[in-house]
């Protein structure tokens, strides 16, 4: 398993789809244009709140250009799927299941420093995640580049 390689962001959670359905999805997605863009891996957060960690993540800057990424794929997809509601750019670092000493979670966690990461967003993929002992393996079904 490459963790390295497994690192995503999220642009729309689709859920189990059929084939059928993800065939129609692959063909909506392929209308969505975009430019490439800059973009950096920038400061830690946690979802929902720090009282009740379930997700610490990576931000993502400038967020204001993954966020038309986005609402062009919600838009694209909005006959089949709900609208996101406050999409957060980031990347998932870590799954939590119990914070045992919350009080030094809250203390360390702004202490952590990620090194800045800049990279080109040249495309975007529909990807399929299957559930296995070690997390989750991911397959590609589409890519998608620039348009």
């Amino acid at each position: 398993m490459n963790l390295a390689h497994d690192f995503h962001l999220t642009l729309k959670f689709l859920g189990e789809i059929s084939p059928e359905k993800a065939e129609a999805v692959k063909n909506c997605l392929g209308r969505v244009k975009f430019r490439s863009f800059s973009a950096a891996i920038a400061g830690i957060g946690v979802f929902p709140s720090e009282d009740y960690v379930r997700v610490v993540w990576a931000g993502i800057e400038p967020e204001d250009s993954v966020v038309q990424l986005q609402q062009k794929i919600d838009g694209a997809l909005e006959k089949e799927f709900p609208k996101e509601k406050g999409f957060k750019p980031h990347l998932t670092l870590a799954r939590v299941k119990l914070v045992s000493d919350k009080g030094l979670f809250k203390r360390q966690l702004p202490q952590v420093q990620l090194k800045r990461v800049n990279f080109e967003v040249k495309e975007f993929r529909l990807r399929k995640s299957t559930l296995i002992r070690e997390g989750a393996a991911y397959e590609d079904l589409a890519v998608y580049g620039l348009g």
